[in-house]
């Protein structure tokens, strides 16, 4: 199984590419007649210096599900206020505060009771570790050891991703670690981590029938996507087109395989993802519905 969207879609500058000013549905019902898939980030953003994180809110659940058929299935970023081992710091010279909700149980919890509205169309769950420092995590063995304790005390009625921001740990002892919890892995293309070009070919045997996998599109330069693009997401303005049949030809030998693979695709990889995958589209000769012209 393949599945292909974007990752978020309220985007008034796809318009003409996805969405029909005149319809009276919600841009994310337009949505769901293209796509099969759409990452959910907006609940990522969770920790701040407040006295409760922001969880989502049944309500915005139910409205999702109802916007969206029966097969549509969501990949959901878990919230940082679960994943972030510190607070972020905009002064750098100040010093750490540590989370003390980091791989909370009970947090993770309050969490997946909010989704309840949302769980038949979810099909994974992102939990999304930025770079771990010696200061923040003093090694891949104690970043495994805690994740094995929170993995191991909680529910899991949908499937575990793990995105690290780690280069150096993705090596075979976390890929052995990701198995013997029944976790799977999400790569990321872009920014400051290994292009997936160097890490997956030669490496299917991390991989067995029935497994999942998730890829993030996301680009080396955000803040240079912003600036070329206008922030208006409706043109390809850094077309990576060898970059994309690399993929593609590595996420073949995954089907192959029986891996089931989710592909987020970000405004930044290109400049406009609508336009990222109907390229994706063309090259795998598999188009669902067309974009609108």
């Amino acid at each position: 199984m393949l599945r292909i969207g974007t990752s978020s879609w309220n985007y008034d500058s796809w318009e003409g590419l996805v969405y029909d000013r005149s319809s009276a549905a919600s841009y994310l019902e337009q949505y769901a007649r293209v796509y099969d898939t759409a990452e959910i980030d907006r609940w990522f953003w969770s920790l701040f210096d407040s006295p409760e994180p922001r969880l989502p809110d049944t309500q915005t659940a139910e409205e999702y599900f109802r916007s969206v058929p029966e097969g549509f299935l969501f990949t959901i970023k878990v919230p940082n206020s679960i994943t972030l081992t510190h607070h972020y710091r905009k002064d750098k010279s100040k010093p750490l505060k540590a989370n003390p909700l980091f791989l909370s149980p009970e947090l993770y919890g309050a969490f997946l009771q909010r989704l309840e509205p949302l769980q038949k169309r979810i099909g994974a769950l992102i939990f999304q570790f930025e770079y771990l420092n010696r200061q923040k995590m003093s090694s891949q063995k104690e970043f495994q050891s805690r994740m094995e304790s929170f993995f191991s005390s909680i529910r899991r009625p949908f499937p575990c991703t793990v995105e690290t921001r780690n280069p150096r740990y993705l090596n075979d002892s976390y890929f052995q670690f990701l198995r013997a919890n029944e976790l799977y892995p999400c790569f990321l293309q872009g920014y400051y981590m290994p292009d997936l070009r160097s890490i997956l070919p030669g490496r299917e045997g991390w991989f067995r029938e029935g497994d999942l996998t998730i890829i993030r599109l996301h680009g080396p330069d955000r803040q240079g996507m912003e600036k070329m693009s206008g922030k208006q997401w409706d043109r390809i303005v850094s077309a990576k087109d060898q970059e994309i049949a690399d993929i593609l030809d590595t996420i073949g030998r995954l089907l192959r395989r029986r891996v089931d693979v989710y592909l987020n695709v970000n405004n930044h990889y290109e400049g406009s993802a609508p336009l990222t995958i109907r390229k994706i589209r063309e090259r795998l000769d598999r188009p669902r519905t067309p974009l609108i012209e």
